[in-house]
């Protein structure tokens, strides 16, 4: 779907331009008079998306499936892409969604490792995209790097290269600390959780986190991404990555998705990974869009804190230096999301990485 987010249904307005019958000019028998021409409307722009929590109506790149797993008393059906290789050559990469994204973003890098030989799993994490978003639950990496595993376990993969972007890094590098005799190699791009947020900006409990998802709007999502996400700038295609929460603020489960974000936010905020880069024990690469700002809570803090969060090419640097025999790929013409803006760039170190 290319709906644009924030686009607002137009009224149709008709136009009246009946011909009325002409008099004959000459004795000649008259001509019947025209009949009235139907009234013309001003088409419609398409309306804005509405999708309620399990994205339902919006159209995933490749075939859906769920797989039952269990945490906290729940039993829950969590979505996944399994995307067969064009040539198998006997790997699997799995693919970890941002916080603001779902594993839908990840079609292009789908498309070219399945054309590499790769046998591609891109999960939903449960609280994302068409995965559940169960009320009472709470939020960890250990959690959610739990249920991972457990449905790799069910879809038969022992091992696996692990490529994780925005919070997916977070996951990634729980996930490799946890069970490192499952990842082959771990891919970071431009991960969160490298510096530690809250020993700078203001804590904000659950609930005031809650009241500022109820008072986001497209607007807002779409400033917070063209000022940290891709340094001040906004192309239309970019609108694509703010279809799925606009749906979400249209939708009739808004208030279950705000509370989840919410609780999520909290997850990534009180649990950086940056203390723990040392004790990685697999190849790790790490693909940085060096125009990225990204810092959670920043917009909270004082001038003086905000201008020394979120400063990647710093993060990236120390993390390579922080993490054992680790890589490190820039992309200077990138932000948040290299794999948007410097695709190219991005795939050559990501597949060099994995051969």
């Amino acid at each position: 779907m290319k709906t644009l987010a924030g686009a607002v249904v137009l009224s149709l307005f008709a136009v009246s331009d009946a011909v009325a019958a002409v008099a004959p000019a000459s004795p000649a028998p008259a001509r019947p008079a025209l009949p009235a021409r139907r009234a013309r409307s001003t088409p419609a722009r398409p309306a804005a998306p509405a999708y309620d929590a399990r994205l339902t109506q919006y159209a995933y790149p490749f075939p859906v499936q769920t797989a039952t797993v269990e945490a906290q008393e729940h039993r829950l059906d969590m979505a996944y892409m399994d995307v067969p290789a064009a040539q198998p050559n006997g790997h699997t990469v799995v693919l970890l969604h941002g916080k603001n994204f779902s594993g839908a973003y990840w079609a292009p890098t789908i498309r070219a490792l399945t054309a590499a030989g790769y046998r591609v799993i891109a999960p939903d994490q449960v609280g994302f995209g068409k995965s559940p978003k169960p009320r009472r639950f709470q939020y960890s990496f250990q959690q959610l790097a739990h249920l991972t595993r457990a449905l790799l376990d069910k879809l038969g993969v022992k091992t696996a290269a692990v490529v994780g972007h925005s919070m997916g890094g977070m996951l990634g590098v729980r996930f490799a600390l946890l069970y490192p005799d499952r990842v082959e190699r771990l891919v970071l791009v431009n991960p969160i959780g490298l510096e530690d947020w809250k020993r700078w900006v203001p804590y904000r409990t659950v609930d005031e986190n809650l009241r500022s998802e109820l008072a986001a709007t497209p607007e807002s999502v779409r400033a917070y991404m063209r000022e940290n996400y891709f340094a001040g700038e906004w192309k239309p295609e970019y609108d694509a990555l703010i279809e799925i929460p606009t749906g979400w603020m249209n939708g009739p489960d808004r208030a279950r998705i705000a509370m989840t974000a919410a609780l999520t936010t909290d997850m990534v905020f009180t649990q950086p990974v940056v203390y723990e880069l040392g004790d990685l024990k697999v190849p790790t690469l790490l693909i940085i869009g060096q125009r990225d700002r990204t810092a959670l809570g920043k917009a909270g803090a004082s001038p003086e804190v905000k201008a020394k969060l979120g400063l990647y090419p710093e993060l990236g640097r120390q993390a390579r230096a922080a993490i054992p025999g680790a890589q490190l790929v820039e992309i200077a013409d990138a932000g948040h999301l290299p794999q948007v803006e410097q695709f190219d760039a991005y795939l050559a170190a990501l597949t060099a990485f994995l051969r």
